[in-house]
């Protein structure tokens, strides 16, 4: 898996150094991101408490991409029926 693919900025609360998976030494800018690898790929290795911190991430993560879903659908129902909107009056 290539671990570049993630967040290409630290975020503003990010650590002076980066964090580093103890099982692969993978390093992350992020608890969350840090906690989610962890569970995905070393799921079977992983202590009660990093399995916690895993499932917390996965709540996190599951609620944000929600969120980002209805606000995408709310962006594409403005788009369509302003186009309808203009539509309706150009012709």
């Amino acid at each position: 898996m290539n671990h570049t693919l993630g967040r290409q900025t630290p975020p503003p609360d990010a650590p002076e150094e980066p964090l580093t998976c103890d099982h692969c030494g993978a390093q992350f800018v992020d608890e969350e991101l840090l906690a989610l690898h962890r569970g995905q790929e070393h799921g079977d290795a992983l202590s009660e408490a990093e399995t916690a911190a895993y499932r917390e991430a996965l709540a996190a993560e599951r609620d944000d991409i929600r969120l980002f879903r209805l606000k995408a659908l709310a962006g594409l129902l403005v788009l369509y029926f302003g186009f309808i909107y203009v539509y309706a009056f150009v012709v």
